[in-house]
């Protein structure tokens, strides 16, 4: 069963591919998302917190991921999987009450769902990467939160 946040996580999905590909402006992209959609405040709160976190980090999130991928330049990574990747590390380093394992395998399903037939190991390995060396018990590995809104910690 797909956990409460995945369609927060395709929502974020859909608002950061509209970023990359035709660089929409992040707020209109991301108001314009949620507008079709009916979320449960707190589900809508995590979604705008992960885009916003995303956008505002995605240099420090971009040299990370290009660090973990070995012979790959960014711009050759498929759209879908760069702004997966971009997601997942936002919220591997940001929000804490999520569990490593559950940012990682819905990560994983959202790529096997979304995105090429072997984009779903690239994105593990990569998050595993990050996970390892972003993480470790390092308190400065955190993004910097510059959003004013907080999702509920009830939701998994």
């Amino acid at each position: 069963m797909a956990s409460r946040r995945r369609k927060a996580r395709e929502i974020a999905l859909e608002v950061l591919y509209q970023i990359d590909l035709v660089k929409a402006d992040p707020d209109e992209a991301l108001e314009l998302a949620l507008s079709k959609e009916n979320l449960q405040p707190s589900i809508e709160a995590f979604t705008r917190d992960l885009v916003k976190k995303t956008v505002a980090n995605q240099t420090f999130i971009d040299e990370n991921i290009v660090k973990f991928a070995d012979n790959w330049a960014l711009n050759r990574m498929a759209t879908l999987d760069r702004c997966i990747l971009r997601f997942a590390i936002t919220e591997l380093l940001n929000f804490p009450d999520i569990p490593v394992n559950v940012t990682i395998n819905e990560a994983v399903e959202i790529a096997r769902k979304y995105s090429t037939e072997r984009s779903s190991e690239f994105v593990n390995g990569i998050l595993d990467k990050a996970h390892r060396e972003l993480m470790p018990g390092n308190k400065d590995a955190g993004l910097n939160d510059n959003s004013k809104e907080k999702p509920s910690n009830s939701e998994a």
